[in-house]
């Protein structure tokens, strides 16, 4: 080690001599980082990707509880609407035959009705005999597309990840675009042209590792999925500038090598601390009841410690490759100084802070306004996905739907006719379907008890056969009384009846006619999906089609009711409606209490940062009132323009800049309160707006533009409103910082001192006469005032509070005072 380094050791210690095996041991870090990235490689199509929002509530919500017992209790076939455009109805009912034909269609719905027939369009609902998750489902699905292929057809499908497909290819052409707009701002801030290649090896390292460690969270949201890469960008770049600006800082002193270690020393401390903010914002996030704000928390807070990774271990090694290229392209800063906006602060400081004030509450009230939705009917995407197209074509011919599946206990035939027959008379409920309500043939339904009589003539068979048939089945249920009292009376559900038949065939027990076989096999057939999909071992399934959006204070009010009219008939039992609807109404009832968690957390993690980084209490409310009114007046714009947003954009964007835009007002008010008193107030705001801005410019810009592009190109509800959001939340916090914050720091600079607990370290008064040499930061006199961090020799009186470091004395001879060379 340099002798210079060791002086600065003295007062950089531990951190001098981290940064020094860091930079000493760069070609270590450059192997261990390439193993990362060529591993990450790999394990970047480990991670599985989560495309439901439902995954994601909370164990205790209906919707989750629902989902569930469905998944438990009963087989859910997959299904696809079709729409063929443009034929007329002798040709549909064509198409129709076609489709029954195909060996992997179990089920048609398809007449003449305006349900499936209307404006020359038809539009059949298929049912495939194999489970939605199955990809056979979907081959079956393609062969009926292609068999279509010569028709104007459309398909809409819960099957199989289009979506989160399209969702990956508009992302991919963001993050171009983003990448692009990256190295042109960081070509039009940089000093040099040799560091923009030192900053993007940097990021590109981080967005990779943190790509490849996804699959250690086992699965992923499609949200983070989507959005992290881009957001890791434009939230932790400015690291690696800070870096990179105090690296070129000490090599106009220093060589490569000490300018980086220097460099380095200074830059964990100040940058780890800036980090501080933005991890508190996200970690409000890890409060959430809904699942999605944790699970991007976790993956932009690793994210952003994996940017500190590559910053602190492979960016130094990086300065060293570059350092000679670095000092061969310099040039001419291209972001120019702003004192007009120090100038407008000074002379308008007792202007725009009442102004402020009053835009904060009024954007307060305005933002409480804001219209927030849980679903995704009632979102505009500038963008449609190929799946939104066709469902709007549908429901323009057709109609929507909104369906929701009540879960009652199973074994009650008549307590599930009587239910589905008081919702069919509510002017709410469009229809219901039920294994009580379903027709099997001749008017019977499903559920309907028979005589053996009444099943003798409905199939046809003779009367002594069924008899046996019936003397059989009360065997089997174990219901000796009726064949000892007779089986005359005997009734019992015709579903129950066929299910049992067939099974005597199968075994060889009965034989029937060929005729007779061939409609009870296709009976049965269908019999059996009805069971698979409306009745399990403990509950039953009945389908309610409502009347009603799929959110509003009405659908959400009528999802009560049908709890009520349902524990009329099922008491004391726990009955569930899953549907979309009560999804979003669970969304509506964790983002009362989340909307609130959220804000207190991101405000009070992010106070305890600011708290010790200033040391004042002044300081701190100041800046998160300042975030706090750019955040309500950024949700002001949605209740202005009657634009609907995404519940989820606003938790997200919220915690984001109050963790990320505060850095900006950091920047500045740190750079004031060091000026203030070494210069007059109005110098000293002039300076540090023009010390600021290259930083807010890189930093906001990138940031900005990554959200607007996110929002301008996602066909993503959710997606789409974190983008827009944001976007408009930077440029608006920008706007603040750089024409409202000046003014405020002007203005209330006596209040933050006064309201500050600085607790300085132990000082210790030294006076000495003589030749003498300090080391360290230190206040006093010496002929004068000195106020600073000292290196040198003083011949004379010094009086002088030393903060850190030592005062010795030495011998004077009288001679030139001079340093060792190696000091210089």
């Amino acid at each position: 080690m340099s002798e210079t380094q060791k002086k600065k050791g003295d007062g950089g210690g531990f951190m001098i001599k981290v940064s020094t095996f860091i930079v000493d041991r760069r070609n270590l870090f450059f192997l261990l980082f390439g193993i990362a990235i060529l591993f990450s490689l790999v394990s970047m199509n480990w991670v599985e990707v989560e495309n439901s929002m439902s995954a994601y509530l909370p164990g205790t919500t209906e919707t989750r509880q629902g989902l569930d017992r469905m998944e438990e209790q009963f087989l859910t076939y997959g299904t696809a609407k079709v729409m063929v455009a443009n034929i007329p109805y002798e040709s549909a009912k064509k198409i129709a035959g076609e489709i029954e034909k195909q060996d992997s269609v179990i089920m048609l719905a398809f007449d003449s009705t305006k349900d499936h027939f209307n404006n020359f369009s038809a539009l059949y609902d298929i049912t495939f005999k194999y489970e939605e998750t199955d990809e056979r489902a979907l081959e079956a699905l393609g062969e009926i597309e292609e068999m279509l292929s010569g028709y104007d057809t459309y398909v809409s499908t819960s099957m199989g990840d289009a979506s989160a497909e399209q969702i990956a290819s508009e992302m991919q052409v963001i993050s171009v675009l983003v990448a692009v707009v990256v190295v042109t701002v960081l070509l039009l801030t940089s000093q040099t042209w040799a560091e923009v290649p030192v900053l993007l090896l940097t990021f590109i390292s981080a967005a990779l590792i943190t790509k490849g460690t996804n699959f250690l969270m086992g699965t992923i949201s499609f949200v983070s999925n989507s959005v992290t890469i881009v957001l890791q960008l434009a939230l932790s770049i400015d690291y690696a500038v800070i870096f990179c600006n105090r690296y070129k800082e000490e090599h106009q002193k220093l060589p490569v090598r000490e300018a980086d270690i220097v460099a380095l020393s200074k830059a964990i401390p100040e940058i780890s601390s800036s980090s501080l903010t933005t991890v508190g914002g996200l970690i409000a996030m890890m409060f959430m009841q809904f699942g999605i704000g944790r699970d991007m928390a976790f993956c932009l807070i690793r994210a952003i410690l994996l940017s500190l990774l590559a910053v602190f271990l492979l960016m130094p090694g990086l300065l060293m490759l570059f350092g000679s290229a670095m000092d061969k392209t310099k040039h001419k800063s291209f972001i120019p100084d702003i004192p007009f906006v120090g100038k407008f602060a000074y002379a308008s400081k007792y202007v725009m802070p009442p102004l402020f004030l009053v835009l904060l509450i009024a954007a307060y009230v305005v933002s409480s306004k804001c219209p927030y939705v849980y679903g995704y009917s009632m979102i505009e995407t500038p963008v449609q996905s190929d799946a939104m197209i066709v469902d709007e074509m549908i429901e323009e011919s057709f109609g929507s739907s909104n369906m929701v599946a009540l879960t009652v206990p199973a074994g009650n035939y008549e307590k599930e006719k009587k239910l589905l027959r008081e919702l069919d008379s509510r002017e709410e409920v469009e229809y219901t379907m039920g294994l009580a309500n379903t027709e099997a043939m001749d008017g019977y339904m499903l559920t309907d008890k028979l005589t053996i009589r009444d099943f003798s003539e409905l199939l046809e068979m003779d009367y002594e056969v069924v008899e046996l048939l019936y003397m059989a089945y009360a065997v089997n249920d174990e219901n000796y009384a009726k064949i000892v009292n007779g089986l005359s009376s005997y009734s019992v559900p015709l579903i129950d009846m066929f299910m049992f038949l067939y099974d005597e065939v199968d075994e060889g027990y009965v034989t029937l006619e060929d005729d007779l076989m061939e409609t009870l096999e296709d009976a049965h057939t269908k019999m059996q999906v009805a069971l698979d999909q409306l009745q399990g071992t403990e509950y039953s399934r009945m389908l309610i089609y409502l009347n009603l959006p799929e959110e509003g204070e009405e659908t959400f009010a009528f999802l009560d009711e049908m709890h009520a009219i349902a524990d009329k008939y099922y008491e004391d039992a726990n009955i569930l409606i899953p549907g979309e609807s009560t999804s979003q109404y669970d969304l509506y009832k964790t983002f009362q209490k989340d909307n609130k968690v959220v804000n207190v957390v991101s405000i009070l993690a992010v106070l305890v940062v600011l708290l010790f980084t200033f040391m004042s209490a002044g300081m701190p409310v100041l800046l998160i009132m300042v975030i706090q009114g750019v955040i309500w007046v950024n949700f002001s714009f949605p209740a202005v323009q009657g634009k609907n947003l995404f519940f989820m954009s606003y938790l997200i964007v919220s915690s984001i800049q109050m963790g990320a835009n505060i850095d900006y007002a950091i920047v500045i008010s740190g750079r004031f309160m060091e000026l203030k008193d070494k210069m007059p107030k109005k110098d000293a705001i002039i300076e540090t707006m023009n010390f600021a801005f290259p930083t807010i410019v890189t930093s906001g810009s990138m940031l900005a533009l990554a959200g607007i592009f996110i929002g301008k190109m996602s066909s993503d509800g959710a997606i789409c409103g974190i983008g827009q959001c944001l976007g408009r939340g930077t440029i608006i916090s920008i706007i603040v910082v750089m024409f409202v914050l000046p003014q405020i720091l002007l203005l209330g600079e006596k209040i933050i001192e006064k309201t500050s607990f600085a607790v300085s370290m132990p000082l210790k008064l030294e006076r000495s006469v003589g030749l003498m040499r300090v080391d360290g930061i230190v206040q006093g006199q010496i002929n004068g005032t000195i106020v600073g961090e000292v290196h040198g020799l003083i011949r004379g009186e010094a009086s002088l509070l030393v903060n850190m470091g030592r005062i010795e004395a030495r011998e004077d001879d009288g001679g030139e005072l001079s340093l060792p060379k190696k000091e210089e």
